[in-house]
Formats: C-alpha cells, structure tokens, sequence
C-alpha cells in the first residue's frame, strides 16, 4: 500500500519566490505602474534609446516611459550596432543626428542652468545653430554610468554624430532615491524630455513627458517607501550611484 499523505509543509521542499507581475506595456511590477493614461506626444524629431542588456533597474527605470510618451520614439537592447542604420533599422545620415552623451568631467564646464550644449569631440562647444536646426533625432544611452560609457565605446559610429549635453534648469524628481553630484544628473526621460523642448522649441514637452515619471516615483515612494530600488542598492561597491544613461562619467569618491 502506498502512502498518499502529504507531508507537513515544514518538510516540504522550499519553492522559489515567483516574481511579481508586471505590465507587459511598461514592464513595471503591476503596483508601480502608471503607463495607463500616456498618450503618445507626436514630435518632428525621432528618439531612439539604446538600452544595456544589463540595466536592471526595473521599478524606478525610465527609459521604457519616455518611448511610450513619444508617438516617434524606440527602445532597442543590446551592446552594439555596427552603424546608425542597423540601430533604426533603415537608412540615416549620421550626420542629421544627435546624442546625449555627457563624458568626462573636462567636458561638463560649468554652463547656465537651462541650456543646450552642442559639442565637438574634444567637448568644446559649437555655436552653430543651424546645425541643430537640421537634425532628424536624438539618441539616449540607457544605463549606469559604466553602462552607458561601454555604449559608448562599443559603437564607435556614435562619433559620426551631433553631441549634445543637457544642462536642465530643474532638479530631477528621483530626489533622494538618487544622489547625483551636479544639477545635469537627471534620469533618461528627463534629459531626453529637455532635449526635445530645446530642439522642438515647446517648452510644454518638459512637463508633459515628466507626469508619468514624477508619478512613478510618487508610487514608488508610497508603495516602497523612501529605499532605493534592490538594484541600485545592490550595485558592487566602488561603482558609486547610477548615472543617467547619457552622461557616462564615473563619479568621484567624496
């Protein structure tokens, strides 16, 4: 006779936590999202945001909600492209096209709140107008700071492009949950929000493209509390805090 008992659950082998649900829109765990009443903004510029496969910040990421805010915007994974073409998937003048990559610290000069930056590759500024006037979108690299620097160096046709630094004249709605040194330290829909206003000339994309990502973070703060995210908390010590996506510079210990 067989014995069909089953075992008290305290000699029942442990089973692993499954993982919370999430928006198969935002990818947000379903208590944090708040994708369901963004409305795509259309925009004369294409935004294109390049993820590393290995962000892991989840919950207060923001990548995901900016592309979701823009009618014309993408988020593509991955490490590399061999050029801007395979990156949008059809063919494009690199020259027509801009990305936000902050650097190094010789390159972020102490510049007026609330401004725009055209760079050449050794950072120094460009006073060309008509330049930026020209172009058919903008590039984001998602990710910590290391992250966003391999981007950066992996794809070398990233040099073929306009360079931009933001200076935002706000401070980012992380608050806390992030600390930055300097007021450009703001998350990727924030700089990439900036950016567009400048280049659209309609200052209203600021805030239009902020609500869903000050929301979240008020969600985050009434659900989680005021603790940083696991994997921000999580990081290897030495790495310092994670950087927006855009600027890729290592910050220096205090």
């Amino acid at each position: 006779m067989t014995d069909d008992t089953v075992p008290p659950a305290e000699d029942a082998a442990p089973q692993p936590a499954a993982a919370p649900a999430a928006c198969p829109r935002c990818a947000k765990p379903l208590d944090l999202c708040v994708c369901e009443g963004i409305t795509p903004i259309e925009t004369r510029l294409e935004v294109l945001v390049l993820q590393h496969p290995q962000e892991q910040d989840v919950e207060l990421g923001s990548a995901r909600l900016l592309t979701l805010g823009l009618a014309r915007g993408r988020l593509k994974v991955g490490l590399s492209w061999p050029n801007l073409a395979k990156a949008l998937g059809r063919e494009a003048d690199p020259r027509r096209w801009a990305v936000l990559y902050m650097g190094s610290g010789d390159d972020a000069v102490a510049t007026q709140p609330g401004t725009l930056r055209l760079v050449d590759r050794k950072g120094q500024t460009v006073e060309d107008p008509t330049v930026l006037a020209d172009l058919e979108g903008i590039i984001l690299l998602d990710g910590s700071w290391s992250q966003a620097k391999a981007l950066w160096w992996r794809n070398a046709w990233l040099l073929k492009l306009r360079r931009l630094i933001v200076h935002p004249d706000f401070v980012s709605a992380y608050g806390n949950l992030r600390r930055e040194p300097r007021r450009e330290s703001v998350s990727t829909l924030e700089a990439g929000a900036f950016a567009l206003a400048k280049l659209e000339g309609d200052d209203t994309l600021v805030e239009r493209l902020r609500a869903p990502f000050i929301a979240l973070v008020a969600r985050y703060r009434a659900v989680r509390g005021n603790r940083p995210p696991k994997a921000a908390a999580n990081r290897p010590a030495g790495e310092g805090s994670r950087k927006p996506d855009w600027r890729g510079r290592k910050r220096r210990p205090r």
